[in-house]
C-alpha cells in the first residue's frame, strides 16, 4: 500500500481543478506539497514533467527529497522542482506550492508590472501586492533564488516573462492564491483601460491594518 496515497489523491485533485479553471495549459505549470521533514531534510510530492493534466494519474506524481532526487523509478519530476525546493527551504510556514501560467497574470509578468494592492482580499490572502523579480531562465537555480527572494513573506510572486507562484499551508490554499492573482490581474488590466489613473491602490493605512491581520492569521495557522 502506498503510504502517500491520500496526499497523491489530494494533489491530483488540485491539479485537475487548476487545469479545469484554465490557470494552466495541458503541459504548463506545476504543483507540490511537503510530505514530511523540515528545512534541512524531508520529502515532497511534485507533479511530473511533460505529462498533460488530462492524462495525469495520482500514482504518477513524484516523491523527491530536498535535493530534488526522486525516491523511486518512474516519471521525472517537474523541471521547476528547484523553485519549489527553494521556497520550502526559505518558508517553513509553506506546505504547498502552485505555479500557474494564467493569462492576465502572465501578461503582467511579461509587461514587468507588479500588481499593487488594489482590492482588500489581496492583502488578506497574499499579504499585499504581488511583487515581481528579475528574469531568469525557467527551471534554473537562479530563478528559484530570485522568486523566493522577491516573494519574501507574501503568498504570491510573479515570475518575469513567465507566470505566477502561489503558496499556502495546504494545496487548496496555494491554488486559491493563484486563482486570486489571476482575478486581480484581470481587474488591474481592465482598470488601466479607463485611462489616466488606472488601478488605484488601497489607502496606506488600510493596507497596514490588513497586513497585520494577514500576519496574525498566518501565525495562527502555523501553530
Amino acid at each position: 500500500m502506498d503510504r502517500w496515497a491520500e496526499q497523491r489523491d489530494e494533489l491530483h485533485a488540485a491539479c485537475e481543478e487548476m487545469y479545469r479553471r484554465g490557470l494552466v495549459g495541458a503541459y504548463s505549470g506545476n504543483a507540490s506539497i511537503r510530505l514530511e521533514g523540515d528545512l534541512e531534510e524531508g520529502l515532497l510530492l511534485v507533479t511530473p514533467t511533460q505529462r498533460p493534466y488530462y492524462r495525469l494519474q495520482p500514482e504518477e506524481l513524484v516523491v523527491v527529497d530536498l535535493s530534488g532526487e526522486p525516491m523511486s523509478d518512474g516519471l521525472a519530476p517537474s523541471s521547476e522542482t528547484a523553485l519549489h525546493l527553494e521556497i520550502y527551504r526559505t518558508r517553513e510556514d509553506v506546505n504547498s506550492v502552485v505555479h500557474t501560467h494564467s493569462l492576465c497574470a502572465s501578461a503582467a509578468a511579461v509587461a514587468g508590472r507588479e500588481i499593487p494592492p488594489i482590492v482588500d482580499e489581496m492583502v488578506f490572502h497574499i499579504g499585499g501586492g504581488v511583487p515581481i523579480g528579475d528574469y531568469a531562465f525557467p527551471g534554473s537555480e537562479e530563478l528559484a533564488l530570485i522568486a523566493a527572494r522577491a516573494m519574501g513573506e507574501r503568498n504570491a510572486v510573479l515570475l518575469r516573462n513567465h507566470g505566477v507562484v502561489g503558496v499556502g499551508n495546504e494545496i487548496w490554499d496555494a491554488l486559491e492564491v493563484c486563482d486570486l492573482v489571476e482575478r486581480v490581474a484581470h481587474i488591474f488590466v481592465l482598470a488601466h483601460a479607463f485611462g489616466p489613473g488606472g488601478a488605484n491602490p488601497l489607502p496606506p493605512d488600510i493596507i497596514a491594518v490588513e497586513q497585520q491581520l494577514f500576519r496574525d492569521r498566518c501565525r495562527a495557522s502555523h501553530r
